[in-house]
């Protein structure tokens, strides 16, 4: 083996472990209970994705329960990681989409939710306080949001298009190829 190759070879080890501490700091932002009810429902695409908003609900209760407390490292400290659990949940949300949507399933009910829901947390995220303790985080979810909400509004639009041509296949968890 080369020097480049041993080199190679450490950074990507090292950066492995990096990776798995950071992930070690910031827990999942599921329950165990809820990662249960998310896989119970992952037959039922519009329950799963109802979920997801649910839970990011939750957490966004949490965040404006948060911000009424008194200013402190705890307090914010507490913020930063509620904010990241927004960012992961809307990301997971986004991927469900993209899951079930390329699949052709029904979603329209569960997208009528998240579209309804979206400009709420958006509004939210953007209400908080200003603080360089959890400002980054904060961006993060903002973003995460946007692009949820983007994507959610065009795939409902893309859906309602669809099943008024297939309406043999409307409420269907997954299209079958014809």
């Amino acid at each position: 083996m080369g020097h480049r190759q041993f080199a190679a070879g450490l950074v990507a080890c090292l950066l492995l472990a990096v990776q798995a501490n950071a992930q070690k700091d910031h827990p999942d932002p599921l329950t165990p209970a809820q990662i249960e009810e998310i896989r119970e429902a992952g037959i039922d695409p519009d329950g799963r994705i109802l979920l997801y908003a649910k839970y990011v609900g939750e957490h966004l209760t949490e965040i404006n329960r948060l911000v009424k407390r008194a200013r402190s490292a705890a307090r914010s400290s507490r913020l930063d990681g509620e904010l990241q659990n927004v960012t992961e949940l809307t990301d997971e949300l986004g991927a469900n989409l993209d899951q079930y949507g390329s699949r052709k399933a029904d979603i329209r009910k569960a997208l009528k939710k998240v579209n309804e829901e979206a400009p709420r947390w958006l509004t939210t995220l953007r209400g908080l306080p200003s603080d360089p303790d959890y400002e980054l985080s904060r961006k993060e979810a903002i973003e995460s949001d946007t692009d949820l909400a983007k994507q959610a509004a065009q795939l409902l639009g893309e859906q309602t298009e669809y099943f008024k041509e297939h309406k043999d296949q409307r409420g269907q968890e997954r299209a079958e190829p014809n």
